[in-house]
């Protein structure tokens, strides 16, 4: 009877065996799951339009597409690394890597990459996914902080239109914003509900780092003049001038455009992909334009945490996923992935393209400060992400809505973030 059973059992494990997914240990076909966060539509129908491509020319390489949702990812992709179900292609962005690749998690690229890839997107944007000597991800597609701005107001009002080429300075801006206001109107609304990247990404136009990594590798808070300028001007739109209402800095950027189209509002920064939203809700005769954000000492310089894809370490197909992943950044894809997401490609030969060098819809704007993108303050910061929940999201709400002061929220960053840093730096 025991003999009959494990013939039973070693039958249906054969059995088994056959039904499962092939390989080129059977012959089979490799299958690699791609995990894709697009989320707009004109995105989404890119890259699965990209899958199917790719899938009907490499029938040795078939990639399953699998939507993931940004709002979610960091948690989903630690369950699934643990869990060792993570998928073997994964698209994140460059901010959300570090502890993934400190931790062993991601695929280690340097010797995969193409040379054509390799070559094609600039050493600045490799840095952002670089930790330690290894690259970790592959940076494809960033959007700039722009002010969205009601073209007519700006128009009635006679101020200076801002161009890439002779940009506002924060002191500048601070005045049109006073200048725009009135009863029930505002010159700016922030919409800051993750306040943290754009205040850091946009400070460093003037100068301000706040995070200083020393001799040992060791990073360090920091909030220096230069970090002030752009948090100062924040805090005093809303609380001083009354330029920026209050009620917003809690809000996402497509919570306020309904009060940017109803004339409550007369600018909102926002990143560059908003442009499709205000394309798509804007009513009819809506004038709209983008404009730079304003430059400090450090010129129209700001911070991104481009969109990167990965390999996970237990993918036991890295050279084709890299292979899939040099597919769908060629140069012409990338425009696809680009104009799909409404943001700006990182690559050289993408950035040419006529698509995006357009006057209509801002395009022409975005891509002249492509050049002046830098990887944001945070990049390869261990315990970035538990320091920007438990204390810096916090103490910026509150000076922005003027229930601390500058010294307070100096003394917070520094204070109680270099404790949450310093246990992940032991």
């Amino acid at each position: 009877m025991r003999t009959r059973i494990t013939l039973a059992l070693a039958v249906l494990l054969l059995l088994l065996a056959g039904c499962s997914p092939g390989g080129p240990a059977d012959g089979g076909p490799v299958t690699l799951r791609f995990q894709s966060l697009a989320w707009q539509p004109d995105s989404v129908a890119a890259t699965k339009e990209l899958v199917r491509e790719w899938n009907a020319t490499h029938p040795d390489v078939k990639v399953e597409y699998v939507q993931g949702s940004w709002d979610s990812v960091h948690d989903q992709l630690l369950t699934s690394f643990e869990g060792g179900e993570a998928p073997d292609v994964i698209h994140d962005a460059s901010d959300d890597l570090a502890d993934f690749a400190y931790g062993g998690y991601l695929a280690d690229l340097s010797g995969l990459l193409p040379a054509r890839l390799a070559s094609d997107i600039p050493r600045g944007s490799w840095e952002t996914a670089t930790f330690g000597r290894g690259v970790y991800g592959v940076p494809f597609l960033q959007e700039p902080r722009v002010l969205i701005a009601d073209a007519d107001r700006l128009r009635a009002a006679k101020v200076r239109i801002p161009t890439p080429g002779h940009p506002w300075s924060w002191p500048e801006f601070r005045q049109v914003a006073r200048k725009l206001s009135g009863p029930g109107r505002y010159g700016v609304a922030w919409p800051l509900k993750e306040p943290v990247s754009a205040t850091l990404n946009l400070s460093l136009s003037a100068g301000g780092r706040l995070f200083h990594r020393g001799a040992d590798g060791k990073v360090t808070v920091r909030f220096e003049a230069g970090d002030e300028v752009v948090a100062r001007t924040i805090h005093d739109q809303v609380a001083v001038d009354r330029s920026a209402p209050a009620s917003t800095l809690g809000s996402g950027g497509a919570d306020t455009l309904p009060g940017l189209f109803g004339g409550r509002y007369a600018m909102v920064p926002l990143g560059f992909s908003y442009r499709q939203q205000i394309v798509r809700q804007a009513p009819e005769g809506f004038h709209w334009q983008v404009l730079p954000a304003p430059a400090g000492a450090d010129g129209l310089t700001q911070g991104v945490s481009p969109q990167t894809l990965s390999v996970s370490a237990d993918c036991p197909h890295k050279k084709e996923a890299v292979a899939f992943i040099d597919f769908l950044l060629r140069p012409r894809n990338m425009v696809r992935l680009a104009l799909g997401d409404w943001m700006l490609p990182t690559g050289t030969q993408a950035l040419k393209d006529p698509a995006l060098r357009t006057a209509r819809h801002g395009w022409a704007t975005g891509t002249a400060l492509a050049a002046r993108l830098r990887p944001a303050p945070a990049q390869s910061v261990r315990g970035y992400p538990e320091w920007k929940d438990k204390v810096a999201t916090p103490a910026y709400q509150e000076y922005y809505s003027g229930a601390s002061t500058l010294a307070e929220l100096r003394h917070r960053l520094e204070r109680d973030g270099n404790l949450v840093l310093a246990r992940y730096q032991r």
